[in-house]
């Protein structure tokens, strides 16, 4: 393991980045107008909604968020991916509707890949496009070779990717597909002929997910037949980092929220904040969350340093962050009482992000899983 630097690496300019991102979420996109923009439907029975603020993204392009860990050669600022970890925190701390979390991810993936097609991608997202990856199976498989979708000898795309997040507020896709020469990856224009995005219909009110259908497709190749797995394999610890760092500021906005109503509830003439069946638990989230912050944090460091341990911190971060999650959902809708399972709550907006973030890319039993096998697994 490599050593790491101070405070995961995060210096001046990444701790300015995280101070005016907080203010201008704070300004910008409190929870009051997030319940206005997203929850306005109660019926179960709704037509699956993609709700998001275009003009309030647009400033978060111009303010360069996107192109933080875009490299320089590309036209970005060049970051380290602790800085996409601080901006991945506070947009989960408002629940922030948006391509953000989806464009960084494909920002990782199509800098491992090192093409010059990549580079076009990644020049694309320095100027303002929002990516996401279109690159799991129906059954859910983050293995690239069990994709969907095929290659043709005339390099168009056939099939259908699952599970594409954000896919109707992004401009293009990154794609895996198998040709004859094994897993490529294909970036796509969402407006391109034979291109179909099919709404799933998720509990999560802040992001939209869709199947994305290709027939006979026109795409542009990042990443060779053959080399696809190895650039998805490489850009997955970082990718996870982002996640559990986007989890970590939700259940910290869960916390904080709860532990005010816990201090102003009354009951038997007291704060409910007073017994201890609930100030041990609201305790035991504090420190869940700490724990999965520092892992979060970690895992994006070894990920700056060139560990190659780094998967495995990634692993960590994102199984502590999914317990987190699903913990601090639950007891902030419980310890709200009986206007905790209200619609017009806001506890169930993030409990249902929460939810949502928790088993995409795995789940915490999965990525424990994946961990058993590198470190209590008997050696060949």
């Amino acid at each position: 393991m490599k050593t790491q630097p101070d405070n995961f690496g995060f210096g001046e300019d990444e701790g300015m980045l995280r101070d005016a991102a907080r203010k201008f979420f704070q300004d910008n996109a409190s929870v009051d107008e997030l319940h206005k923009l997203v929850a306005g439907d109660y019926d179960p029975h709704r037509e699956s909604e993609c709700l998001w603020n275009q003009d309030l993204w647009r400033q978060v392009v111009e303010l360069g968020w996107t192109a933080a860990c875009v490299p320089e050669r590309a036209g970005g600022i060049g970051m380290p991916v602790v800085a996409a970890v601080a901006l991945a925190e506070e947009a989960g701390r408002c629940a922030f509707p948006s391509p953000l979390l989806a464009t960084f991810m494909s920002t990782f993936v199509l800098d491992a890949c090192g093409t010059s097609g990549a580079d076009g991608g990644l020049e694309a997202i320095a100027g303002g496009a929002a990516i996401t990856l279109a690159v799991t199976n129906r059954a859910g498989s983050l293995e690239s070779s069990d994709t969907d979708v095929s290659v043709g000898d005339d390099g168009t795309l056939t099939g259908t990717a699952s599970f594409a997040q954000d896919a109707r507020k992004c401009d293009s896709f990154v794609v895996s597909a198998n040709g004859n020469g094994g897993v490529g990856l294909y970036l796509v224009q969402a407006d391109a002929d034979g291109v179909q995005i099919s709404p799933d219909h998720i509990i999560d009110l802040t992001r939209d997910q869709a199947s994305v259908s290709f027939d006979n497709v026109q795409a542009v190749e990042v990443a060779a037949p053959g080399s696809g797995d190895a650039a998805l394999d490489a850009a997955l610890p970082a990718m996870l980092s982002v996640l559990s760092a986007d989890m970590v500021g939700a259940g910290e906005w869960l916390l904080q929220t709860t532990t005010e109503y816990a201090q102003t509830r009354v009951q038997f003439d007291r704060a409910i904040g007073f017994f201890q069946a609930v100030k041990h638990p609201l305790v035991n989230l504090m420190i869940e969350i700490d724990d999965a912050k520092s892992l979060a944090y970690n895992a994006a460091c070894a990920v700056d340093v060139g560990d190659e341990e780094s998967i495995d911190l990634a692993r960590m971060a994102k199984s502590r962050a999914s317990d987190m999650a699903v913990f601090s959902g639950s007891r902030a809708t419980q310890f709200h009482g009986g206007i905790g399972f209200t619609w017009e709550a806001y506890v169930h907006i993030f409990f249902k992000r929460q939810m949502h973030s928790q088993t995409l890319l795995g789940d915490a039993r999965y990525h424990r899983m994946k961990l058993a096998d590198v470190l209590i697994s008997p050696a060949a």
